[in-house]
Order: structure tokens, then sequence, then C-alpha cells
């Protein structure tokens, strides 16, 4: 008998004032809030940011293609299960999922703001509000927490907090205050998170919002947000990072996972043939050989990835929901599942649907064995 499903990506919606009530109160003027345009609907103003927050998209799952639109949404039409713990449990089996990892979604974009003492602030604050939300269910919620990497301290303060709570992992911001992630300094980081036993994950558009410019029509742009997850992989691998840290564990979350095989490739030929003139730091295996036992990756709607199972290691895929977001297969999951891993061994199955996520986060059979399969 197939194991419970585990989504190994949802998100929650910040509710108006997950920042305002909990924010440290020298920023409470400046905590991230609602304001309602009569024009585009509700909006998350956060100052630092060149642009609000519109609602359309935050929890569009479930609507059809031709309904996508990213203004016109008011706070109160989207899913309730996306702030409300308890409405969230028929929301998971609706769609045949027993739990899931949870991440932010406002949260996604304060990664970018520019000043890290205002976003370590906001990260406590979320921090505090996905505990409260998580702990009403602890088997099915299992929340993330984030820091904003101000310095290797303020981290290391942020890991033993997020374990405090009772969160499961922390989601990194892709650009740090000081020097890049493959700098030495963040060692003492890197064994408190396996010391801590809180896997780190690194999310689409948390990278700086101008690492990347898009060219032609505004779809086009959909095609790079994978791009920043990648040149963090590669940053690790290249950097020395797991060679340093060989127990340190890296989730490449929605990014999609049908590149993974010629991305590996890739390295390899790139380390093979041009490492005496493009230098990195020194590692002693071929680098897929770190991705296959480092790196996870999560996705949703990949078809690619199910047919390429046997190029990866198949321990790490994690297939995942994405609710309530706009790229979700929910409530469908399990008519997409059936048609994409239809060709998967029970065994495969459970590996990407359950056991991976379960034996990365530590979840037992308590929690892990609700919802339907």
């Amino acid at each position: 008998m197939a194991k419970p499903i585990i989504s190994a990506d949802s998100h929650i919606t910040e509710p108006p004032n997950t920042y305002v009530d909990r924010i440290d109160a020298k920023f409470r003027d400046r905590a991230p809030h609602v304001v309602r345009d009569p024009q585009r609907g509700d909006l998350f103003v956060i100052e630092g940011l060149a642009k609000p927050i519109p609602m359309g998209l935050l929890a569009a799952a479930g609507k059809r293609a031709e309904e996508l639109s990213v203004f016109g949404i008011s706070f109160d039409q989207l899913h309730r299960g996306g702030w409300d713990p308890h409405a969230r449990l028929a929301d998971q089996d609706r769609d045949g999922v027993a739990a899931e990892i949870l991440y932010p979604t406002v949260g996604m974009m304060l990664c970018n703001h520019p000043d890290f003492d205002f976003k370590h602030a906001c990260f406590a604050a979320y921090n505090e509000w996905i505990g409260e939300y998580a702990s009403a269910h602890p088997d099915r919620l299992l929340g993330i927490g984030q820091t904003a990497m101000r310095s290797v301290d303020d981290g290391i303060r942020d890991l033993e907090r997020i374990k405090a709570l009772g969160l499961r992992g922390v989601m990194m911001p892709g650009n740090p205050a000081l020097a890049d992630y493959d700098d030495p300094m963040y060692d003492p980081f890197w064994e408190a998170a396996v010391d801590l036993k809180l896997p780190l994950s690194f999310h689409i558009l948390t990278s700086a919002s101008d690492t990347f410019k898009t060219r032609g029509p505004k779809l086009n742009a959909f095609m790079a947000i994978i791009r920043g997850c990648q040149d963090i992989i590669g940053l690790f691998i290249f950097g020395g990072v797991f060679e340093r840290h060989p127990k340190l564990k890296l989730v490449c979350v929605e990014a999609d996972a049908g590149w993974v095989p010629h991305f590996m490739y890739r390295m390899d030929h790139a380390y093979e043939r041009h490492r005496y003139w493009l230098t990195g730091s020194a590692i002693t295996r071929m680098p897929s050989e770190y991705f296959r036992e480092h790196v996870y990756t999560t996705f949703q709607d990949d078809w690619v990835a199910f047919q390429v199972k046997d190029l990866c290691n198949i321990r790490r895929l994690m297939w995942a929901n994405d609710f309530p977001h706009s790229d979700s297969t929910w409530p469908n999951s399990q008519a997409v599942l059936a048609k994409q891993a239809a060709h998967l061994t029970e065994e495969e199955r459970d590996l990407v649907l359950h056991d991976n996520v379960a034996e990365l986060y530590g979840l037992g059979a308590a929690q892990t064995g609700g919802g339907a399969s």
C-alpha cells in the first residue's frame, strides 16, 4: 500500500497582522502591511521595495489559466487555509496530501530587501507567526523558518531560535549581507545547521531581483526563475562548501528537477576540461557526486523529472503541490501524479512522495500518517 503523500514545498499567505503585531518595536512604523487600492485590490506594502505585492497570484491555486490575474483580489478572497491552520487540513485532504513543508509568501520577496536590519526584524516576526501556525497541527503543518544572514553570529542565533520554535528547516536569502556563501567565514554556520539538523532551503525568487534581466515578452521571465537556484548550487559545489561540510544538506525549492541530469553533466565537463584556467576551490570528487549527495530538488508539475529519475539520485527528488500559489497542482495533484508518475514502482513512488522528505526532516510515522494517499 502506498505511503501517505507529503508536499515538500507548500506555502502560507501571511495575514495582514503578521509583521505589524510581532516585529521589533523600532521597526513597527515600517512593518510590512496591507493596503486596499480601489483599482489594484489589496497590496502588501513593504518600505524599501520598489513595488508592493499584489494578492492576485498568491493564492490562485485551483483557478483556470484564463482566470489568473495579478491585481483585483482582496485578502478575504484568498484560500483561508493560507492563514488558518484548521482550515488548512481540509485543503490537504481535498488534494490527497497528508502533510506539507510550509514556506512563506511575502517572506520570499523580503529576501531581496536591501536593509538587512529590517529584514532580520521581519524574519524574526515571521518565525514567531509560522511557529504558532504550525503548532496547531504539528503532525501535518511543518514550518520552515527564515534567516536574513545579517552576520554569521546572527545566523547561528536564528538557527537556534528556529529549532526552539519547532520549525523544520531554514530558508536562506539568495544573497547574504557580507561575502558570498562560498567564503569559509560561513563554516561555523554550516556546522550549526548540521548539528541542529536544519536543512538549508533556497527557494526561487529569493536572489537579488536585478541579477537576471529578462529579454523579450514578460512570459520569458518565467523561464529564468530557476537560474538563481542553479547558481547557488554551483557556488556550493565549485566553492568547496560541500567538500568542507560533508553532512550539509541543501534544498533547491520549486526550481523543478528535469534539468538536473544535464546540469550535473555540464558541471563535470566544466571541471574536467576547464578547471585549470577557470579556477575554483579544491574539491576531491566530481561535481555531480556532490550534487547527487547533498542537493535535494522539489518540483510540482514536472513530467520530465519523473522521466529522468534514473539519471538523478531518486533519493533526492521530492514532489510538492505548491499550494496555494498560482503554479500549484491543487486540487488536482492526484490526477497529475497518476499521469506523470504512472511508470514508477511503488518503492520509487514512495521515495519521491514520502520517504525522501520524511528522512530529510526527521519525520516520524505519527507526523506523516494523516490525510489521504
